[in-house]
């Protein structure tokens, strides 16, 4: 099995590996890693500028059979551009689209910042996913395409949490930038900050919007997340992302809470 969670043979077509099945059915993906490839396809159109936003929306099931990314630039500019990335099937549906913000970065003098600690790696311990169970016996996301960590006090039961994570690569024999590398981790928002078990409550995302306003360093990423869960079945995971100098940005998802 690779180590990745795609493999492609002409950069076209991009085939999941089991690293990227997601825990409720074999033959869909986790949405953190087809995030990152179009987070991807975006960055290679106006390479000379920081990717800074993207916002996917969930269309359908990521398919496990592969899929294709198309993308273009819908506005290009000195300092701010914006692009558009669509996710296709086999058959050639839309399973996700997306827009994105690119922004050049300008020389500047020091400014004020506001420091968030969050430590380092080396101080958490290894722990669980914290969706331990899948609806079907494949290797998926939740074991096998992730390390996670958690500091003191933190663990993999529901409530607002604090956890480091590591991934495998995005693409055989290519380095993911850093906006990609931390797309896995920015979509597992809404399993950490959950608020009851999956066999208790659905409570599945169909958009992820991802801001960044700092480039994330390291392979060890982390996040800080809670929960919103309301009675009208509608509900925010807020996920603050880091790494191990501080804040790099924020993750949102909009949720759709079901009593399973």
């Amino acid at each position: 099995m690779s180590d990745s969670f795609f493999t492609t043979e002409d950069n076209l077509w991009f085939q999941p590996t089991s690293h990227t099945r997601g825990p409720w059915h074999e033959d869909h993906c986790h949405a953190g890693p087809p995030t990152a490839l179009l987070a991807r396809s975006v960055e290679q159109l106006v390479p000379e500028q920081q990717l800074v936003r993207i916002t996917v929306n969930l269309l359908r099931p990521i398919p496990f059979a592969g899929f294709r990314i198309t993308s273009e630039i819908t506005r290009q500019g000195r300092i701010v551009s914006t692009t558009a990335a669509t996710l296709f099937d086999e058959n050639d549906k839309i399973c996700a689209n997306a827009i994105a913000l690119h922004m050049t970065p300008q020389p500047n003098q020091p400014v004020p910042t506001h420091a968030v600690d969050y430590g380092s790696h080396t101080d958490a311990t290894v722990g669980d996913f914290p969706i331990r169970k899948t609806l079907h016996d494949k290797q998926a996301f939740n074991g096998h395409g992730v390390t996670v960590k958690y500091p003191p006090n933190q663990n993999a039961e529901p409530g607002p949490t604090i956890a480091w994570m590591k991934t495998v690569a995005l693409l055989q024999n290519e380095t993911p930038s850093a906006f990609q590398r931390i797309c896995p981790l920015a979509d597992c928002g809404n399993a950490f900050s959950r608020n009851a078990e999956p066999w208790d409550y659905n409570f599945m995302n169909p958009d992820l919007t991802i801001l960044l306003h700092r480039k994330p360093v390291g392979e060890w990423l982390g996040t800080d997340s809670t929960g919103y869960w309301e009675e009208s079945g509608i509900g925010m995971a807020d996920a603050q992302l880091f790494d191990e100098t501080g804040s790099v940005g924020r993750a949102l998802q909009t949720l759709l809470i079901r009593k399973s």
